[in-house]
C-alpha cells in the first residue's frame, strides 16, 4: 500500500528509511510546539488552544504535502510569521487577535489564488536577490530582539532605548546556558539540538524551583477558544496594506525559497525531473495556511529543518506523513509544553536568528543599489519593531535607487507594484 501511494522504489528509498527521516525532521522542528504557544499567547490567545491548533495545523500541512505533493517536507506555523502576528499586528498595531487570524485567512486565500494562477512564481521571480536574502536576515534580527527581551538579557532604557539587562537574574543565566547547549549540540551534529536545549533548561528550571511541573501526559486541551474565532470582516476593515500584503509577501518568499532549496537537495526537481512537482508542493503549502487560520494559529509554512530528514534519506511523502503523525501525538503532552518557561525557548529563537543571518553573505555588497536596500530591510525590522516596515523600506529604496541611477530596466514590473503599494500604505498611515 505504501509503495503504491508514495512510489518508494522509484525514489530509491524504503519504509524504514522514510520513517527514520520523518522522526529526524520532527525532532529538529518540534521546538515550534513549545515556542508558538508562548509567542501567540502574548496576544491573549488561550495557550492550550494554541497548542492544539499548532499541532493539528502542522499535521494537516504535513498530510497535504505527503499525499498531494509526495515530498518529504515538514509543515508547521512559521517562525517570523508568528512574530509578525503577535508583536507587529496585535501588540504594535493594536489589532485584536481575532482580526489578525482573519488577515491570515485572507492572505491564505490570496496565496492559493496566486499559486493556482501561476502568479506566485511570477512574483518570486520579480523580487531582487538582495531583498530575498535580506528578508530572512531581518526577521532573524527581529526574533533575536524579542528573545533577548523576554529572557531579560536586553531591557528598556529611557536614555538609550535599550540596554543590558540584569545578567544575575535566573532567567538570563538559564537563557545563556540554553544557547550554549543548543549551539554545542548542533556543532556535534546531534539531532534535535534545539528541542534538547529547550527541554534541558526546562528541567534545570524545575530542579531549581523556578518552574512548576504541570505533568507529562494528559488529554489534549480544549481548542474551542480559538477554533473558528477569526474575524475576516475586521481584518478587511482595518486595511489590506498594513497586514495582508506583508503576510502574503513573507509567505511567498519564505515558503517558496525553502521548498525550492529542499527540493534541489533531495533531487526532486531539476535535470530530467523538471520542476513539475514544485507546483503541487506550492499548493500544499498554500492550502495549509487556510486550515491554520481556522484552527487558531498564524501562517503555516515549509520548514528548513526538513533538511535533517532529507539528509537521513527521506525522499517521499511518507516522511512528511510520519512528521504529521508525530505532531498529532504531541497533543497528549500539553502539560509538559505548558511547563516550558519563556526563557527556555528564548535561546532557541536567538540560535535560529543567528542561522537566518547567514543569508546576508549572499548580498552583492559592492553594488550599493542592491546592498543599501538589503541593509535597510534587515535593519528596519528590529529597529521599528515591524517586519512590514522592513519590507516597505526595502522595496521602496530598491526601486528608487534603480530609478535615479538609470537602472530602472532591471526592475521587474511586480517590484514596482509592490513598492507603490507600500508607498501608498505609508501615505495612508501618515494621514490617519
Amino acid at each position: 500500500m505504501l509503495e503504491k501511494i508514495f512510489s518508494l522504489k522509484k525514489h530509491g528509498t524504503t519504509v524504514q528509511t522514510e520513517i527514520v527521516a520523518g522522526i529526524t525532521t520532527f525532532l529538529a522542528m518540534a521546538y515550534i510546539v513549545f515556542v508558538n504557544p508562548n509567542i501567540l499567547g502574548t496576544t491573549g490567545m488561550d495557550k492550550g488552544a494554541v497548542i492544539v491548533a499548532t499541532c493539528v495545523a502542522a499535521a494537516i500541512g504535513c498530510f497535504i504535502m505527503a499525499f498531494w505533493a509526495n515530498w518529504p517536507i515538514g509543515m508547521a506555523p512559521g517562525m517570523g510569521l508568528n512574530a509578525f502576528f503577535a508583536f507587529s499586528v496585535v501588540a504594535g498595531m493594536g489589532w485584536p487577535w481575532q482580526a489578525a487570524l482573519g488577515a491570515v485567512f485572507v492572505s491564505g486565500c490570496v496565496f492559493v489564488l496566486l499559486t493556482i494562477t501561476g502568479l506566485r512564481r511570477w512574483i518570486v521571480e520579480a523580487i531582487p536577490a538582495s531583498l530575498q536574502v535580506a528578508i530572512p536576515a531581518g526577521i532573524g534580527l527581529f526574533l533575536a530582539l524579542i528573545a533577548l527581551k523576554s529572557s531579560g538579557i536586553v531591557a528598556k532604557s529611557d536614555a538609550t532605548f535599550v540596554t543590558l539587562g540584569d545578567l544575575h537574574a535566573p532567567a538570563a543565566i538559564l537563557a545563556v546556558l540554553g544557547f550554549f547547549i543548543i549551539a554545542s549540540l548542533d556543532f556535534l551534529k546531534i539531532k534535535g539540538a534545539i528541542l534538547i536545549g529547550i527541554l534541558s533548561i526546562t528541567v534545570i528550571s524545575m530542579l531549581l524551583g523556578y518552574t512548576s511541573f504541570h505533568g507529562l501526559v494528559a488529554a489534549p486541551p480544549d481548542i474551542t477558544p480559538t477554533l473558528l474565532k477569526l474575524d475576516i470582516a475586521a481584518a478587511l476593515e482595518k486595511g489590506l496594506f498594513n497586514v495582508v500584503l506583508v503576510f502574503v509577501l513573507v509567505e511567498i518568499f519564505d515558503a517558496t525559497g525553502v521548498l525550492t532549496g529542499l527540493a534541489k537537495r533531495a533531487n526532486l526537481i531539476g535535470g530530467e525531473k523538471g520542476n513539475a512537482g514544485i507546483n503541487r508542493a506550492l499548493f500544499a503549502d498554500s492550502a495549509s495556511i487556510l486550515s491554520g487560520s481556522l484552527l487558531g494559529t498564524s501562517s503555516t509554512t515549509a520548514y528548513v529543518e526538513s533538511m535533517a530528514g532529507i539528509q537521513s534519506g527521506g525522499r517521499t511523502g511518507l516522511t512528511a506523513f510520519v512528521i504529521g503523525v508525530l505532531f498529532l501525538l504531541s497533543l497528549f503532552f500539553s502539560p509538559l509544553i505548558d511547563t516550558v518557561p519563556p526563557y527556555a525557548t528564548a535561546p532557541a529563537l536567538v540560535y535560529v536568528a543567528g542561522l537566518m543571518l547567514s543569508e546576508l553573505s549572499h548580498i552583492k555588497w559592492t553594488d550599493v543599489t542592491d546592498a543599501a536596500p538589503a541593509a535597510l530591510t534587515a535593519l528596519a525590522m528590529p529597529f521599528t519593531y515591524s517586519i512590514a516596515n522592513g519590507l516597505a523600506f526595502g522595496f521602496i529604496s530598491y526601486t528608487t535607487l534603480k530609478l535615479v541611477t538609470g537602472q530602472y530596466k532591471q526592475v521587474h514590473p511586480a517590484a514596482w507594484v509592490i513598492a507603490i503599494l507600500f508607498l501608498i500604505r505609508f501615505i495612508w498611515l501618515s494621514g490617519h
